[in-house]
């Protein structure tokens, strides 16, 4: 359950919490607060889209109105080489500090936090830079190696296949884990920050109501998608540009906002039901469903009544 306070007490807060952290972590850290982040929570990974997508794991970030699930989603690297170090949230002097993920020749520290599909605390597992192009390890990650040819098989890097625990920050209450000599080296290389698409992509997260914890308790029902801008995502940031641009008054975002707020509520109650996954008859009555509010946003940013 989140717990708000009044926003100048938490600024005061934050304030102290920050000035107790140690300056060497404090260097790292984008935001922090008091409120622990929800724990992580569990979802398929769709198949990669295509050759040279990389995986990059969900995560809890920080809003005016709380946390929020930014969906894990496969996105093409800066460069050839580069592989993504996910970003982490650590608990100390009373705070909790967000670790931004960052791009790399080699996989940092991320706080111990187990995100599955090849991040699973330690390094990643889920694939390999071989020359000029990314090889997938299938025992880890969703690939159709139909499409995706450059794959290969290599169980040895799966060391425990059972979850035990889903904290989602590092620190008292989290995981208790620290960076290995090899992973204090990869702090120190040079670093590409997250792309303008996984920039996009928080941005538009953070606009979808349905991603706040407040909202779904920790259970949002769009946790990952295959790349940056399917449907969901691309209808919320429709909304987004029509109330930025005027072109939508208030009434008219809450209907569309409330038609999404259905359908993501719907979709997470037919996973539940069908182990995490939507049937080819729940997958074509979504699409009607957005259908319906594509053309009602459409309609409602032409000023047509």
């Amino acid at each position: 359950m989140l717990v708000y306070v009044n926003r100048s007490i938490r600024s005061l807060l934050i304030a102290l919490a920050l000035l107790a952290m140690p300056a060497a972590a404090l260097a790292q850290v984008s935001v922090a607060i008091t409120v622990a982040p929800p724990e992580l929570p569990v979802y398929d990974q769709p198949a990669c889209p295509g050759d040279g997508y990389i995986w990059t794991p969900g995560y809890w970030a920080w809003g005016d109105a709380g946390y929020y699930w930014v969906p894990g989603v496969w996105v093409s690297p800066p460069r050839v080489g580069l592989l993504w170090t996910p970003g982490y949230w650590g608990f100390a002097g009373g705070a909790y500090g967000f670790h931004a993920g960052y791009w790399g020749p080699h996989v940092g520290f991320y706080g111990g936090v187990n995100y599955g599909f090849g991040f699973g605390g330690v390094g990643f597992v889920g694939g390999e830079w071989r020359g000029g192009h990314f090889a997938y390890n299938t025992a880890v990650v969703n690939v159709n190696s139909t499409v995706v040819r450059n794959t290969y098989v290599n169980r040895t890097v799966v060391t425990n296949t059972t979850v035990t625990s889903r904290a989602s920050f590092n620190g008292a209450g989290g995981v208790t884990a620290t960076a290995s000599a090899s992973e204090r080296a990869a702090a120190n290389e040079h670093h590409v920050q997250a792309t303008s698409e996984q920039v996009s992509h928080e941005r538009t997260a953070s606009t979808d109501k349905s991603n706040f914890a407040s909202a779904n308790h920790g259970r949002p029902a769009n946790p990952a998608m295959s790349k940056v801008g399917e449907r969901a995502e691309n209808q919320q940031r429709r909304i987004g540009n029509g109330v930025e641009s005027g072109k939508m008054n208030a009434a008219q975002t809450a209907k569309v906002e409330n038609q999404e707020h259905q359908i993501n509520k719907q979709v997470r109650s037919d996973r539940e039901a069908n182990g995490g996954k939507l049937t080819p008859g729940e997958k074509k009555q979504v699409n009607k469903e957005q259908n319906k509010t594509s053309k009602e946003i459409k309609k409602d940013k032409s000023g047509k009544n």
